[in-house]
């Protein structure tokens, strides 16, 4: 029964991604990994999102948690805390399986998902950050001596104008991208 299963997935595509008789990734499946392990440390993502997305991506059919932690090697932990994450930022999604209760995931392979899931995660939150403590800093100029607030104020007043600019430019790219 297993082997017909497997017969039914061994398109040439599949082939291509199968795993070594090892156990190992394929080549495919590794330089998928890599290209998104690269990607992550530019906005300082742990190596296992981009492991997990990785192969997500390069899967020609959704996969379980369980088979995740199997392949990368990884902890359940890990492979939990990628999944819940990249869900999140819409970099992928549950698939039901049918006749296998556990869930699977597959990557959505469009970049303004990516970019938007980046913006509304990691880039506002900073932004509101920021917001408030250049307002801090601009109350502690404000409370200097003359000369040093002088000199300080319009440092402020540049970081307050180009965090104004940046706050309105998010949302805008937000909703170019239809998020």
């Amino acid at each position: 029964m297993m082997s017909s299963i497997l017969a039914k997935y061994k398109s040439a595509e599949e082939q291509m991604v199968a795993v070594a008789d090892d156990g190992q990734l394929s080549s495919l499946e590794a330089e998928a990994i890599g290209l998104f392990i690269q990607l992550g440390r530019l906005v300082s993502q742990p190596r296992s999102f981009a492991e997990v997305y990785g192969l997500l991506f390069v899967s020609p059919r959704p996969l379980s948690a369980e088979v995740l932690v199997e392949r990368l090697g990884t902890s359940r932990a890990s492979a939990e805390r990628a999944l819940l994450f990249l869900r999140r930022a819409g970099l992928l999604r549950m698939v039901y399986v049918p006749g296998d209760r556990r869930m699977h995931y597959e990557a959505v392979a469009e970049p303004r998902h990516m970019v938007a899931g980046f913006l509304r995660d990691q880039v506002l939150p900073q932004l509101d950050d920021a917001e408030s403590r250049i307002d801090r800093l601009a109350e502690a100029v404000h409370k200097l001596p003359g000369e040093q607030r002088g000199q300080l104020s319009g440092r402020v007043a540049k970081l307050q104008s180009w965090g104004k600019k940046s706050r309105s430019l998010a949302p805008m790219i937000l909703r170019l991208l239809g998020s």
